[in-house]
């Protein structure tokens, strides 16, 4: 139940005294001075962050500084603390920085939260709004008819009724409306949107960050299938030097059909694995079409097998951690919009204020529509509140608050596993490069394997499958290298991305940013 309570109603009439006029004007002007100065009342919860779990260590515990024992493990240098700008350009590959900038400026999903967050900006502006007055003005014509047998008869008639009478009216109304923010309703639905579109600008950041990191990772996976193509194309070719030699040894009687038929196995195996490996990479191609705004149909990159060693990620502290990335700060501006909205929640619990106002020209001829005579005004403030509502308005406050508290518990979580995965990527990064140091032995052992074998089978010392044996494990062994040095820059990527990228809190727009009105041209209709 709301009570609604209407506080000096007063209309201009011919009559009407100019004392209770005046007196009722003067009211009305004290009750806005009144609700002025409660509107620097703010009801609800002040905003502090929570405290989130972080390592009191000054290391992360799978720093490269705690493994600098590890053989050709690169440590970064201490000035080298952070990434800044464009993380990308720290592995050196010029045509990788050349598809990032056009991943930056037409990447679809980009604009999907580019003007995401612009719309949150604008509902910024719509709430602001409710600070001021509303106007409206129109023009009316109003024909109307009266019953001819709402009074007595008329002398002559027998009591029959009159036949009514017909009048037009003419009108030019002008009403102002004003609900003054008493209790800080409309600044906690303010703060509420500016923390929304700050959230909104971390989530863009976010995203950008992905889409960035998975172009990186698939342009060194399109460049670790180049090298295995490499690999596979070189093993084609002394595959076909064997059959020719296997052949020329049967010629002779020196061999068996047998062995022939085994080196064409194996010829065609290594054909039919080297053409494999041309569906994931056009399959990885056109997936950067995609991220860069393109079709797939029209895009290309050219072949050029490439495996460079990643370079030394400068990893910073684990106190940095939280302000440089982007979803952690959308985690905590999100409290803060939730904290607002509670807020909002117990303005519901005091009286709201109505000021309002309306006046024109009004006149049964329009030729006398303007005259002093025909004009028409009133004004009059309206107070309400609410007395019984069943407990509504309590059990919306505790919604909002098991909100907040989940929004908290989501911050932390996010935080957790924002050092989660650091540590991971650092883990996997450390433990690759050992790895790759005894995977690469283990090529260069089965290529000696290989070649003793070679020379034995062309003696004819050993028979063809001891030849192919050991080609199979030096096929293996090139194949396992080849994928565990994608792993490990594709990794070096994973682990920039877990770091924030070259990106930190300074960056995230202010409130006073996030207020102001775009540029024009970001509030036009794509065409």
């Amino acid at each position: 139940m709301r009570l609604s309570v209407s506080m000096f109603p007063l209309v201009e009439t011919a009559s009407a005294p100019s004392k209770l006029r005046l007196g009722g004007f003067m009211a009305a002007i004290a009750l806005i001075i009144l609700s002025v100065g409660l509107a620097s009342c703010v009801v609800g919860p002040r905003y502090h962050k929570p405290s989130a779990s972080t390592p009191a260590a000054p290391n992360y515990k799978e720093s490269p500084i705690n493994f600098q024992d590890a053989e050709g493990w690169k440590v970064a240098s201490p000035q080298d603390a952070m990434l800044r700008g464009n993380w990308w350009e720290v592995f050196q590959q010029p045509e990788l920085n050349e598809l990032e900038e056009q991943l930056n400026i037409n990447n679809q999903n980009i604009k999907i939260f580019f003007e995401n967050y612009l719309a949150a900006r604008a509902q910024i502006r719509e709430a602001h709004a409710q600070y001021y007055p509303t106007v409206s003005v129109g023009a009316a014509v109003t024909r109307s008819r009266s019953s001819g047998n709402t009074g007595a008869g008329t002398a002559g008639t027998g009591g029959a009724g009159n036949s009514g009478s017909e009048i037009t009216e003419f009108s030019t109304p002008v009403d102002i409306s004003w609900a003054p923010d008493l209790f800080g309703r409309v600044r906690n639905t303010v703060r509420e949107f500016r923390a929304a579109a700050q959230v909104s600008a971390a989530d863009l950041e976010n995203e950008r960050l992905l889409e960035q990191a998975t172009l990186a990772e698939t342009y060194f996976q399109i460049r670790g299938q180049d090298e295995l193509q490499r690999v596979l194309n070189a093993t084609v070719q002394a595959d076909e030097e064997l059959v020719k030699l296997a052949q020329a040894r049967y010629d002779t009687g020196t061999d068996t059909e047998v062995s022939v038929q085994q080196a064409i196995q194996t010829l065609e195996s290594a054909r039919a694995a080297a053409t494999n490996v041309g569906i994931a990479r056009a399959q990885y191609e056109h997936a950067i079409a995609t991220l860069l705004g393109k079709t797939a149909t029209d895009f290309t990159i050219p072949v050029r097998p490439l495996l460079v060693q990643p370079p030394a990620i400068p990893t910073g502290t684990p106190s940095q951690l939280l302000e440089r990335r982007p979803d952690i700060a959308a985690a905590e501006r999100q409290m803060a919009a939730a904290n607002a909205v509670i807020g909002i929640g117990y303005a519901a619990y005091y009286p709201s204020l109505t000021l309002s106002a309306s006046g024109g020209f009004a006149s049964s001829a329009i030729s006398k529509l303007f005259n002093a005579s025909s004009r028409v005004w009133s004004i009059g403030p309206s107070v309400s509140e609410t007395v019984f509502d069943a407990g509504l308005r309590r059990a919306t406050i505790d919604q909002y608050i098991a909100t907040y508290n989940a929004d908290v518990a989501n911050y932390r979580q996010t935080v957790l596993t924002a050092f989660q995965q650091v540590e991971d990527y650092l883990a996997q990064t450390r433990l690759l490069w050992q790895e790759i140091q005894q995977e690469q032995a283990a090529v260069d052992a089965a290529q000696k394997a290989y070649d003793l074998e070679k020379a034995r089978y062309e003696t004819g010392l050993d028979p063809y499958l001891n030849l192919l044996t050991t080609q199979t494990a030096l096929l293996n062994t090139q194949q396992t290298l080849t994928n565990l040095n994608v792993q490990q820059m594709t990794g070096a990527v994973l682990l920039v991305e877990a770091l924030g990228g070259g990106w930190d809190v300074s960056q995230l727009p202010t409130a006073s940013q996030v207020s102001q009105k775009p540029p024009a041209d970001q509030r036009t209709i794509e065409k």
